[in-house]
């Protein structure tokens, strides 16, 4: 079974020649419209600030629980601080996901009023140094996203610069992932996963490769493929709002994080997605020239903040 999810060089994008950046634009469009995946080299994230990173990710979950509960604000939805055990599920499961985590959102750091949207971070008092490598792969990951979609833009034919003042500040979350050991496999509910089937939420999502594998997507023929980025590569999805917008011409592609084989169930896997987000004001219609005879309009118009809303509460996040 083949697949297309090239592995692209962000670099030929951001400083390569006219010829270099159209093939940048073409390869991703191409494959977001297919499959919704790409890996890419040259990120702006060096091995040693990744190997940091995870390095204070299996620290942070390996405090006390009492510590971590500490940092569980229920009011918060899950969208800063620490998430327990049990507490997501994915749309149209029943049994909770196999995992705990912790979300770090958008730093203000100019007057923009939309600071009064946003909860501020919380800090681990505990790990200082966690507080200040995930702000720094926040700030990267940000940068790179936006680079992406210029050129997920120009693929479209809008003007380069479409999402610059949709995503100034955007409600963007970096979600530092636990998937825990599974001690007794024969207790767990039939269907229990790590990750259950489903969409990103956001505009695009920046995974920073995983301790593990597990990572699988659905295909348009109904089978699943397993993703595996090579040493440092960046994944990246497309998400359920940049779906909407393009009335689905990009795809927010179904995928899972499946439980291990019997015999490594006993280890623990982490990862780090980045889910970049608009503004909650920014308007999901689908763009007119994505919508004519042959492919009509697929969705009810809505807002970013609206459509988020909505979901979490699918996913058991908020009340």
């Amino acid at each position: 079974m083949s697949i297309n999810i090239p592995r692209l060089d962000l670099d030929t994008y951001v400083n390569g020649t006219a010829e270099q950046r159209k093939k940048f634009s073409d390869d991703i469009g191409k494959a977001f419209n297919e499959t919704g995946f790409v890996t890419i080299t040259n990120h702006g994230l060096s091995k040693e600030l990744i190997t940091e990173l995870y390095s204070e990710v299996k620290e942070l979950f390996a405090l006390p629980e009492e510590t971590k509960l500490k940092y569980e604000k229920v009011e918060l939805a899950g969208q800063r601080g620490y998430t327990s055990k049990g507490k997501e599920t994915a749309k149209g499961f029943r049994v909770p996901d196999l995992k705990e985590f912790w979300q770090i959102g958008q730093t203000i750091t100019d007057n923009d009023p939309i600071k009064e949207e946003y909860p501020d971070n919380l800090k681990v008092t505990e790990l200082p140094k966690f507080n200040d490598t995930t702000l720094e792969i926040y700030k990267k990951l940000e940068k790179a996203g936006s680079e992406v979609l210029k050129a997920i833009s120009v693929y479209l034919g809008l003007p380069e610069d479409y999402f610059a003042d949709k995503i100034h500040n955007g409600n963007s979350i970096l979600r530092c992932l636990h998937y825990f050991p599974i001690l007794d496999p024969d207790a767990l509910p039939p269907d229990a996963v790590r990750a259950g089937a489903h969409e990103d939420i956001n505009l695009i999502t920046l995974l920073i490769g995983a301790s593990a594998d597990g990572l699988e997507v659905l295909t348009r023929d109904g089978d699943w493929f397993a993703i595996k980025a090579e040493g440092e590569d960046v994944v990246v999805n497309v998400g359920d709002m940049l779906q909407r917008l393009t009335n689905g011409k990009l795809k927010s592609t179904t995928h899972r994080v499946v439980n291990p084989p019997r015999e490594k169930m006993g280890f623990s896997r982490y990862s780090v997605p980045f889910f970049l987000h608009p503004r909650s004001e920014m308007d999901l219609t689908s763009l007119d020239s994505t919508i004519d005879a042959e492919h009509p309009k697929l969705y009810s118009d809505i807002t970013a903040g609206e459509y988020l809303d909505e979901r979490l509460r699918e996913i058991g996040l908020k009340k």
